[in-house]
């Protein structure tokens, strides 16, 4: 049974200054100079707190972590943070348009805290693997701050969305609306009504939560609560604060990320070689990859990639024979292109393998330029769909790394949590 209560959030007062210059996007996606520029707009950021400075004098690599705590105690103290009046859930609600559109989408979340749990026990379930290294930096802040920074982001099974209905009607008070670089829009509003929340709570019982983005966290609060002594009684450290959206949210978008090959162990013709033994490839133009990728996107039978090279023209990779029906829930995770991608071609086709090789990006075009300033290659990828997620997780399985982008993400700074508040 999944279990949520609402909270004392803490939230940026007016005497912080604008919003705009308090918040970020999640730790996981910023570079070093985004983070500075950030800083730089405010002292008071939120990476202040996310991503502590490391100092060249610092006498230890832990000492950063410290510094985040101390600072989010100076904030709360001179008023730069402020503790809700009472318990309450947060009704976050982001508009915006995916790149090379302008159809217009809305995406309801409820930031909650939730009560973590062991992946056996069914209730919460991941679908990505994780790096332990990863897991280690968030678990130090957990541990120096005694608050959860950031939510993750969560699905919930709302096949006849009675969540997604009873959180969209819910009364509430605005308390944020900011828009970002990237033009989406996030708006905020409370809701602290005692029935309001009952019913939000009672609706997600027995409900299973998929976590789409924040795997490390999520992991790493379970780690923190299996630190602590076991009670009967519930205790701060059980929860952590997570937005939650609907399974059946018409809002959801998952973007594909596209992986970019550094350097070949082999020439070009060699490479190409080889995906002609299980792959038929048409030749395209690079510039046309994205539109011709896309068309194929519906197709459930093959998996299909475009292939960028250095030169103009690539490719697009489409198995020689179909799949088995990819509606099915036995081998999903086998027929996923992510999975076919390095298991089949990265790994047996071309002998690559590790996670040192390639690089991410969601934007085509960059993927596409990048074949010109240095990359042997680039792999366009179609998204894996929300069903693909849920049956793969249900299955026990995990899906690569970096197989799924839920977009927008959860903009930071909007409300945190001190587990010093658990009430």
């Amino acid at each position: 049974m999944a279990t949520i209560r609402p909270f004392l959030g803490l939230r940026y007062s007016a005497q912080a200054g604008a919003l705009d210059d308090l918040v970020a996007p999640p730790y996981d996606v910023l570079s070093q100079a985004q983070r500075d520029a950030l800083a730089a707009k405010n002292e008071n950021n939120i990476v202040a707190l996310t991503l502590p400075e490391q100092n060249k004098d610092d006498r230890s690599k832990y000492i950063k972590y410290a510094r985040s705590s101390a600072r989010l105690e100076a904030m709360k103290r001179d008023g730069v943070l402020v503790k809700e009046a009472k318990p309450a859930f947060y009704r976050y609600r982001q508009t915006f348009t995916i790149p090379g559109s302008t159809t217009p989408f809305e995406r309801l979340s409820l930031i909650v805290t939730l009560k973590v749990e062991p992946y056996e026990k069914n209730v919460v379930l991941p679908h990505e693997q994780t790096f332990p290294k990863h897991k280690e930096d968030r678990l130090r802040i957990l541990e120096a701050t005694r608050s959860h920074l950031e939510c993750i982001y969560g699905l919930m099974e709302d096949e006849d969305k009675a969540f997604y209905e009873a959180m969209a009607h819910s009364t509430g008070a605005q308390v944020a609306d900011v828009t970002t670089d990237d033009g989406v829009r996030h708006i905020v509003d409370l809701i602290d009504d005692s029935e309001a929340t009952a019913t939000l709570e009672k609706i997600v019982e027995k409900k299973k939560i998929w976590i789409a983005d924040g795997h490390h966290r999520y992991e790493t609060a379970l780690t923190f609560r299996q630190a602590q002594p076991d009670t009967d009684s519930i205790i701060a450290e059980d929860f952590m604060m997570i937005a939650l959206s609907s399974i059946s949210d018409p809002g959801l978008v998952l973007l594909p990320t596209h992986r970019m090959i550094k350097k070949l162990n082999m020439t070009q013709e060699e490479m190409l070689d080889k995906l002609r033994t299980k792959f038929e490839l048409i030749p395209t133009a690079n510039t046309d990859l994205s539109n011709e990728l896309e068309k194929e996107a519906g197709n459930l039978q093959d998996s299909v990639f475009g292939l960028a090279l250095p030169g103009g023209l690539g490719y697009i990779i489409k198995t020689k024979q179909p799949s088995a029906d990819r509606a099915t829930s036995g081998g999903r995770l086998a027929r996923l292109d992510v999975t076919v991608l390095h298991d089949l071609i990265f790994t047996e086709l071309l002998g690559l393998s590790g996670v040192e090789f390639f690089d991410y990006t969601r934007d085509p075009d960059e993927a596409i330029a990048a074949v010109e300033n240095g990359s042997s290659a680039t792999f366009l990828m179609n998204p894996p769909t929300v069903d693909d997620m849920q049956v793969i997780a249900l299955g026990g399985d995990k899906m690569p790394q970096k197989s799924t982008f839920y977009y927008p993400k959860i903009l930071s700074g909007l409300v945190l949590w001190s587990l010093n508040d658990f009430a």
